[in-house]
């Protein structure tokens, strides 16, 4: 009769794969990605625009929002308009630009 598996008559010795972070990158420090910087803003008054491929009304295809960030995850945004506090939810990819009132918080630019 032939067996239908393989029995290795050696046995080898398995060794985890050594993690390495990107070098250059100290751990625990936070990347410039947009959600990080909109975060480190969060309740800092400012105006936000985005597009859209498709229109919100007839022939028009940006939204303006003036007011703050509640929260920022890696594909959207959570804002709160000053004057109605409404608030919105956006896709980050139709995140264009931020203007900001006062000076924008950013990360430590020193290694």
């Amino acid at each position: 009769m032939m067996p239908y598996y393989w029995t290795p008559t050696t046995q080898q010795q398995m060794t985890p794969p050594a993690v390495t972070l990107p070098s250059g990158r100290p751990p625990g420090r936070e990347e410039s990605y947009i959600e990080n910087i909109l975060r480190l803003n969060r309740g800092k008054p400012g105006t936000f625009h985005f597009s859209f491929e498709h229109a919100i009304e007839q022939g028009k295809n940006t939204k303006t929002v003036r007011g703050v960030v509640e929260a920022a995850g890696r594909d959207h945004v959570i804002l709160r308009e000053l004057k109605s506090n409404h608030r919105f939810l956006f896709p980050m990819i139709y995140f264009d630009f931020a203007e900001y009132d006062e000076e924008m918080s950013y990360f430590n630019q020193n290694p």
